[in-house]
Formats: C-alpha cells, sequence, structure tokens
C-alpha cells in the first residue's frame, strides 16, 4: 500500500483523538452546570421542605413494670435470692388499621435558568388502634401503670402547612411541637409530633379511633411507612411522571398524560413492623416527582456518542476520497469534526433555556447547515453538500431517538455501526487498495520516469 496512504489514514486517526479535547472540554461545562443545578435543587429545598417521609401513626405505650431480679452476689447473706424491682419500659403499637387517601399538586421553583419541583401533598389520614388489658406483661411482671402517646414521624417538620386537628374517640386534639429524634434511634432523621392520650385501664381494652387531615410540602420525593396491621393507601396528582419505588410496588396504579391514580393494600404479614419505624431499613412504599427531561444527563448521554459521530463522518469522507478519487486535505477533516463538536455544546445552551426537542432540533439543522455548505465548496458541488448533509441528518436522527429510548440504544447504535461497515464493505468491495495510493497521487504517476 502507498505511503502517502497510509500517512493520510494515520492523519485522520490522529484527528479523531484529537477532537476527544473539545469533546472532553463539552463533557466536562456539562457535569459542572449539572452540579449547580443539584446545588439550586438542595437550595430551595432546604429553603421550603426536603424530600418527605410519613411513619404512623403509631401508639408509644410507656409502663412501669415490677419486675423479680436476682440480688448480686457482692451484698452479705444476700447470694442466690431475688426482689422486686419496678422498671421504666417503652413499647411502640401499630394501629389496627390504618387508611391513607390523599392528593399531589407539583409546582416548579425557579432560581435562574434553575428549577426544582416542589410537591403539595393533602392526605387525609384515619384508623383505631386496640390496645389489650395489661395486667401482665409479656416478660411475666407486673404492670404498675401505662400511659400512651399517639406519635406521627415525619422527616421535614417545616413542610407541615396545617395545624390539623386530630380527632380521636371523638375528641378535638392538637399536635405537641416535634422532638429532635426517636429516643433510642439516634441514626433515624424522622422528627416525631405527638398527643397524650392519657393513663390506661390496665383491667379494659382500650381502643382509640383516629382522623385528621395532613397538608404537606416536600421536595422531589414522598415515602409512606405501612405501620399499620391492615393498611389501606391511595394517592392521585396531576403529575404525570411518577417514579414508585420502596419495597411495596401498588396493587393498582393508573398513568396517563393527565396524571396518575395508585392504591395500596399491605397487610401486617408483608411488613415488619420494627423495620417500618426506621426509613433507614427502607421498608416503604415511595414516588419520586421525576423531571421527565433531565437535560442535563441527555446532554452527557449525548455528548458520549460523539466520538462514534466524528468517526462515521470521517469514514464518510474517506469512503468519497477513495471512490470519487477526489482528495480532501486533512485541515478539511479537522474543521468538520470541530462543527461536530460545536454541536454538543450548543445542545446544552439552547436546552436551558427551549424545551429538549427544540433545543436539540436547532441545534441539529445549524451544525448540518454549516457542514453542508462548507462541503459544497470543498467538493466542488452543492450535490455533494447535501448528500453529506442528508447523511448527517439520519445520524442526528438516530441519536434523538436513542437519547428518547435508553433501552434501546445498544439496539440503535448496533445496527448503525453494522449499517456503515456493509455499506463501506459493499462500496469498496472491487477496489484495489495496492493501486489506491497511485491513484490518489496523479504528480506521483506524471513524474516517474
Amino acid at each position: 500500500m502507498d505511503k502517502k496512504l497510509l500517512f493520510k489514514i494515520a492523519a485522520i486517526c490522529f484527528m479523531s483523538l484529537l477532537l476527544l479535547v473539545p469533546l472532553g472540554l463539552i463533557e466536562g461545562q456539562i457535569r459542572d452546570r449539572s452540579q449547580r443545578q443539584n446545588e439550586v435543587q438542595a437550595s430551595i429545598a432546604n429553603s421550603a421542605a426536603g424530600e418527605q417521609t410519613l411513619v404512623g401513626p403509631v401508639i408509644e405505650l410507656r409502663y412501669r413494670e415490677q419486675v423479680e431480679v436476682q440480688i448480686p452476689e457482692g451484698e452479705a447473706g444476700q447470694a442466690g435470692k431475688t426482689r422486686l424491682q419496678v422498671v421504666e419500659r417503652t413499647l411502640m403499637l401499630p394501629p389496627e388499621k390504618l387508611v391513607m387517601a390523599g392528593e399531589t399538586v407539583v409546582e416548579t421553583r425557579n432560581r435562574g435558568i434553575y428549577q426544582a419541583r416542589l410537591f403539595r401533598l393533602g392526605l387525609a389520614t384515619s384508623g383505631h388502634f386496640v390496645i389489650k388489658p395489661l395486667g401482665e406483661a409479656a416478660s411475666g411482671g407486673r404492670i404498675l401503670e401505662a400511659s400512651a402517646r399517639l406519635v406521627l414521624g415525619i422527616a421535614d417538620p417545616r413542610g407541615v402547612n396545617n395545624d390539623p386537628e386530630v380527632m380521636i374517640n371523638g375528641k378535638a386534639h392538637r399536635f405537641a411541637s416535634p422532638a429532635s429524634k426517636n429516643k433510642g434511634d439516634q441514626e433515624s432523621p424522622i422528627r416525631r409530633l405527638s398527643i397524650d392520650l392519657g393513663r390506661l385501664d390496665l383491667q379494659r381494652e382500650s381502643r382509640f379511633d383516629f382522623s385528621f387531615p395532613l397538608q404537606l410540602t416536600g421536595t422531589a420525593r414522598l415515602a409512606i411507612a405501612p405501620t399499620g396491621e391492615s393498611n389501606e393507601i391511595e394517592l392521585k396528582s396531576a403529575w404525570p411522571h411518577p417514579n414508585f419505588g420502596g419495597r411495596f410496588l401498588p396493587n393498582s396504579r393508573a398513568v396517563s398524560k393527565d396524571g396518575f391514580g395508585a392504591r395500596w393494600e399491605i397487610s401486617h404479614l408483608a411488613r415488619n413492623f420494627e423495620a417500618t419505624l426506621n426509613p433507614a431499613r427502607g421498608e416503604m412504599l415511595s414516588i419520586d416527582f421525576v423531571d421527565p427531561v433531565n437535560v442535563y444527563l441527555q446532554s452527557e448521554r449525548a455528548v458520549k456518542y460523539g466520538v462514534l459521530f466524528i468517526v462515521l463522518t470521517f469514514a464518510g469522507f474517506f469512503l468519497t476520497e477513495i471512490l470519487r478519487r477526489s482528495p480532501i486535505h486533512p485541515m478539511q477533516y479537522l474543521l468538520v469534526g470541530l462543527a461536530l463538536a460545536i454541536f454538543f455544546l450548543l445542545l446544552i445552551a439552547f436546552s436551558e433555556h427551549l424545551p429538549f426537542y427544540a433545543a436539540y432540533g436547532l441545534s441539529a439543522v445549524a451544525c448540518i447547515g454549516l457542514i453542508a455548505t462548507y462541503l459544497a465548496g470543498a467538493l466542488g458541488g452543492m450535490r455533494q453538500g447535501l448528500a453529506f448533509g442528508a447523511g448527517l441528518t439520519g445520524l442526528y436522527g438516530v441519536l434523538y431517538g436513542v437519547l428518547l429510548s435508553e433501552d434501546n440504544a445498544l439496539l440503535m447504535g448496533s445496527v448503525l455501526l453494522f449499517l456503515a461497515l456493509g455499506t463501506t464493505m459493499l462500496a469498496t468491495r472491487r477496489l484495489d487498495w495496492y493501486r489506491l495510493g497511485a491513484q490518489l497521487n496523479p504528480d506521483s504517476e506524471a513524474s516517474a520516469p
């Protein structure tokens, strides 16, 4: 093979690697803008309320128990004997039935060109507790007295927009100010609202029927711990892009462009009560109010295909050279490669101000028009420029499809590479590669003796 042809191939490979530098700089710029977006979202959450988790309501039972304990061996004459001692204990009890029905409204908060989404939840909660007679504890000791409190856990109490009137056995109550953290659980981020229910009759069964409305604001994510023995939870919203997660998926759900509705029915057999009291253990259901178009994530994914764009375009140039016997200067390769790289910078700049599809279309039209016009002059004809423009239009169309359907990205990319390789092989199947260098260099043939 002629040395000039080898030099041309090496130059094309070098320029392809060289263009990784601007692509890397553009990808770094996208990451910086994405980080700034995350900082703005955190700032808005700090000013309003963060992600919300609801735990309960549950009953906190506090009781004094008389137990028999072994006397320490160090006390003279008392070895092996026992004595009575009073200890204080705390027990958390689940509701027999817990019913929640609510609707969320999602709104957008702006800070400059960056956005964060808040949700406002209107929730109606009801149910009942049954506490069996407490004459004797499970440990065998005798309970002397007991009192109960209704407890509701909330991740960020700043998001509570109302002072709910809690009806318990027909009487109105108000929640007390939240404690800093659950006692005995320093790892839990949950703050507790509570209502004192007073002392219990140890010889009789106690029943507490409760209901209350709750207005809650949060950012991005709502999680609910199904603490009841029987849980019925129903949520709906006009937001059409929910992401259902956690340990429990809805028994039924409907999602459309007009919003979603979901219903959960969870029994005590499907959940661990102790785990529901600590959100870190993940025993809950959740809804993420996701952004349907994360422009920074999609732009970053697009840049990862920049090398593929450059390689396929350079392959098209090289194919034109060998089939039309029309040399293309390495500087022309470089200029077209830079124009391809600029597309991704335009994409991120426009997408911060326009819908992503509009930003993508505007950036693609600008770059395709520039490259087609340049190649029409460089290759000596409008037909050649339009042909390359049509090929680039197909590439941009495939990339947009990949960005919209991440699950099919590998399939579409593999098919594209196969078609490019197949086109190249079919177009050059009768080409004599050994004589190609001389055909591309007519000056060397003219100077030969």
